[in-house]
C-alpha cells in the first residue's frame, strides 16, 4: 500500500476506533494482537512500558506531593532526588520533610527558618556527623602540659579550662589554642570554679579561698570546715558561696564578706558535690525562680532552699536504696527541672516538681557507667575504658571513644564534660570544642575534642 493511501486508511480506521465502546475497543485490540507476528509484539511490548508509566510527582499538586514524600525515609528521598531534575526540585523544596529528618537524628530545629534547601543541607551535614559518631571517628585528642604535681580539680566554662593542682597552683587554659592564660599560686586544690575576674578554690587544707586572676592575690579566705573541701559553687547575685566537705557538712558563706551564714547538717558521708541552681518548675515546696541548693554524698542527694531566709531545713532527701546498699556515682546533674545521677543500677532521673523518679535507664551490656552530662536528646557517660554517647530517646549507646589510663577519683573532681549544649540536640554549630577532660598520672590534662566537619 502506498504511503498516501496508508495514511488515508489509518485516519479512517482511527475515526472508527474512537467511535467504538470500550468493550469494542478491547475486542479490536485482541483481534489485532492475535494477527501480529513477533516483530509487532516486540514493538508493542517496548512501547507499552513507557506508555503505562506516569510521573505522579510531576502531575500531582505540590501539596499532595509533599504529603506523599513525608512517608519516605531520608535515604530513599536522597535516592529519589537522582530520578530527574523535576523530582530533585520537588523533594528539595519540602521543608517539613528535611526538618523531620534532622529531628530524627537528634538535631535542633529552628522552625522560623523555612528554607527547604537549607534544611536539606543541614541533614546532609547531620548524617555525616552521625556516621562519624557511629564509626567512632567524631573526636580527636590533645593534651595540656604545665603542672608539676597531681591535678585534682577541673572546671570548664566558655572555652576555658581551669586546673587546680598539688603543686600549689591553678592555671586557666584556652582549650582551642592549648595556651595557659593565667597561672597563680594557691593552696592545694580539691575543687575550683571561676569567672572572668575571680577563682574560687576548695582545698585539702579545710578552707575555701577566692583569688583575683589579674593579680593572683587572695581576696577572701573562708575558714570553718574541719575536713577537706571537695566541692564549691557560688552566685554573685545572691552574694552566696556554698561548700561541701569531708566533715559531712555543707556551709553557706557570704561571698563578699567571707563570713559563715549557716552550716547544713544531715549527711553521714563526705559531701562530694554541691550545686546552686535556679529552679524552673513549680511545686508545693518551691516556685520558678527560687534558688535551690543540692548536696550529694555517697548514698544521698539532699535538697535545700536558698534565698533570703538563710536558716533553712532540708526539703527532701533522695536515694536509690533505703538500706544504702547502692552507692551513687560522684557526679550530679541539675538543670532546674530534673535531677540526674548514676549508680550501679543505672541512671536515675527525678522530676524536680514532684521528686518522683521519672525513669531508670539501664545499660545491661555495660555496667557501672558514670554520668558526665545529660540533655534532652543525648547523655555523655564513661567508664574506665571508654567515653560513651547515649541517645536518650532509645536509651541506646550510639558511639564510644577510647580513654587512656586516666587518674581515678572517688570524688569525681578529676574529670568533667566540656561543651554541653549539644546534649539538647546537635545543630551543626555546637559540635565543636571540648567534649571531655581528665587529669593523667603524668600531671598532664587529656582532652577529647570534637573533630571538625569533613
Amino acid at each position: 500500500m502506498e504511503r498516501k493511501d496508508f495514511e488515508t486508511w489509518l485516519d479512517n480506521i482511527s475515526v472508527t476506533f474512537l467511535s467504538l465502546t470500550d468493550l469494542q475497543k478491547n475486542e479490536t485490540l485482541d483481534h489485532l494482537i492475535s494477527l501480529s507476528g513477533a516483530v509487532q509484539l516486540r514493538h508493542l511490548s517496548n512501547n507499552l512500558e513507557t506508555l503505562l508509566k506516569r510521573d505522579f510527582l510531576k502531575l500531582l499538586p505540590l501539596e499532595l506531593s509533599f504529603y506523599l514524600l513525608k512517608w519516605l525515609d531520608p535515604q530513599t528521598l536522597l535516592t529519589c532526588c537522582l530520578v530527574s531534575k523535576q523530582w530533585n526540585k520537588v523533594i528539595s523544596a519540602c521543608t517539613e520533610v528535611w526538618q523531620t529528618a534532622c529531628k530524627n537524628l537528634g538535631w535542633q530545629i529552628d522552625d522560623s527558618v523555612q528554607d527547604a534547601l537549607h534544611w536539606k543541607k543541614v541533614y546532609l551535614k547531620a548524617i555525616l556527623r552521625m556516621k562519624q559518631l557511629e564509626d567512632h571517628e567524631a573526636f580527636e585528642t590533645s593534651s595540656l602540659i604545665g603542672h608539676s604535681a597531681r591535678v585534682y580539680a577541673l572546671y570548664y566554662k566558655d572555652g576555658l579550662l581551669c586546673t587546680g593542682s598539688d603543686d600549689l597552683s591553678a592555671k586557666l587554659w584556652d582549650v582551642s589554642t592549648g595556651q595557659c592564660v593565667y597561672g597563680i599560686q594557691t593552696h592545694t586544690c580539691a575543687a575550683v570554679k571561676f569567672d572572668e575576674q575571680k577563682l574560687v578554690t576548695g582545698s585539702f587544707d579545710n578552707t575555701v579561698a577566692c583569688w583575683e586572676w589579674s593579680s593572683g592575690a587572695r581576696t577572701q579566705h573562708f575558714r570553718g570546715h574541719t575536713g577537706a573541701v571537695f566541692s564549691v559553687d557560688y552566685n554573685d547575685e545572691l552574694d552566696i558561696l556554698v561548700s561541701g566537705s569531708a566533715d559531712f557538712t555543707v556551709k553557706v558563706w557570704a561571698l563578699s564578706a567571707g563570713t559563715c551564714l549557716n552550716t547544713l547538717t544531715g549527711h553521714t558521708e563526705w559531701v562530694t558535690k554541691v550545686v546552686l541552681q535556679k529552679c524552673k518548675v513549680k511545686s508545693l515546696l518551691h516556685s520558678p525562680g527560687d534558688y535551690i541548693l543540692l548536696s550529694a554524698d555517697k548514698y544521698e542527694i539532699k535538697i535545700w532552699p536558698i534565698g533570703r531566709e538563710i536558716n533553712c531545713k532540708c526539703l527532701k532527701t533522695l536515694s536509690v536504696s533505703e538500706d544504702r546498699s547502692i552507692c551513687l556515682q560522684p557526679r550530679l546533674h541539675f538543670d532546674g527541672r530534673y535531677i540526674v545521677c548514676s549508680s550501679a543500677l543505672g541512671l536515675y532521673q527525678w522530676d524536680f516538681a514532684s521528686y518522683d523518679i521519672l525513669r531508670v535507664i539501664k545499660t545491661p551490656e555495660i555496667a557501672n557507667l558514670a554520668l558526665l552530662g545529660f540533655g534532652e536528646i543525648f547523655a555523655l557517660l564513661f567508664d574506665n575504658r571508654y567515653l560513651y554517647i547515649m541517645d536518650l530517646r532509645t536509651e541506646s549507646l550510639i558511639s564510644r571513644w577510647p580513654l587512656p589510663e586516666y587518674r581515678k577519683s572517688k570524688r569525681g573532681s578529676s574529670f568533667l564534660a566540656g561543651e554541653a549544649s549539644w546534649l539538647n540536640g546537635l545543630d551543626g554549630h555546637n559540635d565543636t570544642g571540648l567534649v571531655f577532660a581528665t587529669s593523667m598520672p603524668d600531671h598532664s590534662i587529656h582532652l577529647v575534642l570534637w573533630k571538625e566537619h569533613g
